[in-house]
């Protein structure tokens, strides 16, 4: 057999596994995003008060960090494959038990079940596709990731906006069967929001059927002396020469490691670890979830019905997925630094413009459209997926997963606050300054990036590991 035709299988062998995992990233942005669409018809039928509705919000960030809790130690001990299927058997659940859900408890409930899958798999995907990847292009494909949760959110707001036209142009769904009739007007037409949630189950079931065709990590197979299996997955990616260099490295870093919580705060690893714990925090108090959350809420008060809301919501997410393509060209060319400081820096122009629209009454124009595109933007080639390629990729690979648990846990944390805070800030001091507030913490990102993170494309996962040493 030819090198260009082992070449094209590796591909191909690559592609599709990377595919599949990434389906972790699709379901985690649907299930972030299809909240905005649902929110205000749940506020309105459940008569939610601006506590009730944080709640229901943030109740799947709470179930986020429960999966981020015992994920990452799971991992590490059981593997990653077995984790992401777990996620995937969590989504499904979550979507179908939202759809019919009696009643407001029922309905958290069921949102904190898919947001334990959210949590799962917000670590062991990017974990798993890290491992997997060779290095020259580690960088693009756990992009990939990121490219597939702003397409899981460009999705939701497709669905919402479709499924809402398709409510109320629609008195009613007629059908022979009268209780199957019944079911179906309310789902699609007397409480849409049912569907909206419920459509999750689709993608859920793809994501589970495929998971059942990929292989475990190469490396977590090493690392647990599964040499046979772990090699044979390697040489299926690169060629024999670089997999067997990547085993002896692999076999090298495996003995100097511990494996527990404790050596993540050996002096080696402090560095890596705030850098883990700080990138995530600040890509969550970038402002991103405001926009996504309650970009209707946001675009509403700013005079616009929420058909149209809704719409737009359409056009931010096709903005954020788009640009998040520039991340996976560049990324592992440009390099991680340098995408992250010129996105962050017009992460917090971009929203300094947006409060000074909302100050000056500059809301019904399209001002106001172009400068939350233009952070969209930015985010999405910088601080969207940055944070998740760079965590990866810093931390030794016995302990990357529980390493990875700490940085997500922080995400989610932020991510939880985030969705409480935002409607009272919102509500007391008013959009100018709570956008005001997102762009200083996009200012910080930038420091801290500039200041504490070095350039890792191109270098192995093992060769990273050296750099903390060097230091």
């Amino acid at each position: 057999m030819s090198s260009n035709t082992t070449s094209k299988k590796s591909s191909f062998f690559l592609i599709a596994v990377t595919l599949v995992a990434t389906m972790g990233g699709l379901l985690f942005g649907f299930d972030m995003a299809v909240i905005s669409g649902v929110l205000p018809f749940v506020k309105h039928q459940f008569a939610l008060s601006s506590v009730a509705e944080g709640w229901f919000v943030s109740s799947a960030l709470v179930g986020c960090i429960i999966g981020v809790s015992f994920s990452g130690e799971l991992s590490d001990r059981l593997g990653r494959k077995k984790m992401l299927m777990l996620s995937a058997i969590l989504f499904f659940v979550s979507a179908a038990g939202t759809a019919f859900s009696s009643n407001f408890t029922f309905l958290v409930l069921a949102r904190m079940l898919g947001g334990t899958g959210v949590g799962v798999a917000s670590i062991v995907a990017p974990l798993y596709i890290s491992e997997i990847a060779p290095a020259k292009i580690r960088g693009r494909l756990v992009t990939f990731y990121q490219l597939a949760i702003t397409a899981g959110i460009l999705i939701a707001y497709l669905t919402n906006s479709e499924l809402l036209g398709f409510s109320l142009s629609h008195k009613s769904i007629l059908l022979g069967n009268e209780a199957l009739q019944g079911a179906l007007n309310l789902l699609f037409i007397k409480e849409v929001w049912r569907s909206m949630l419920g459509l999750g189950v689709i993608p859920s079931l793809l994501f589970f059927i495929g998971l059942a065709f990929v292989p475990e990590s190469p490396r977590w197979l090493l690392q647990k002396g599964k040499v046979a299996e772990g090699v044979a997955i390697l040489t299926k990616i690169e060629d024999a020469e670089i997999a067997a260099q990547e085993v002896a490295a692999i076999n090298k870093n495996t003995k100097k490691e511990v494996g527990t919580y404790k050596e993540l705060f050996a002096p080696a690893l402090r560095k890596p670890l705030m850098i883990g714990i700080l990138l995530p925090l600040f890509s969550q108090f970038s402002g991103i979830n405001a926009v996504i959350y309650y970009g209707p809420r946001i675009l509403s008060d700013a005079g616009i019905n929420i058909s149209n809301a809704l719409l737009g919501q359409v056009i931010f997410g096709l903005a954020n997925f788009l640009f998040t393509i520039i991340a996976i060209w560049k990324v592992d060319k440009m390099g991680r630094r340098p995408l992250y400081i010129v996105g962050s820096l017009g992460a917090t122009v971009s929203l300094f413009f947006t409060g000074w629209c909302f100050l000056h009454g500059s809301t019904n124009s399209i001002a106001l459209v172009i400068s939350i595109i233009l952070f969209l933007a930015c985010f999405a080639f910088s601080i969207g997926p940055l944070k998740f390629v760079i965590a990866a990729e810093i931390f030794p690979t016995k302990i990357r997963g529980r390493a990875m648990a700490i940085s997500i846990m922080t995400m989610w944390v932020a991510d939880t606050i985030v969705g409480q805070l935002t409607p009272i800030l919102l509500g007391s001091i008013g959009p100018a300054y709570t956008f005001w507030f997102f762009s200083a913490c996009c200012l910080l990102s930038f420091w801290t990036v500039y200041k504490m993170v070095p350039e890792t494309k191109g270098k192995s996962l093992e060769e990273v590991q050296d750099i903390w040493v060097a230091h």
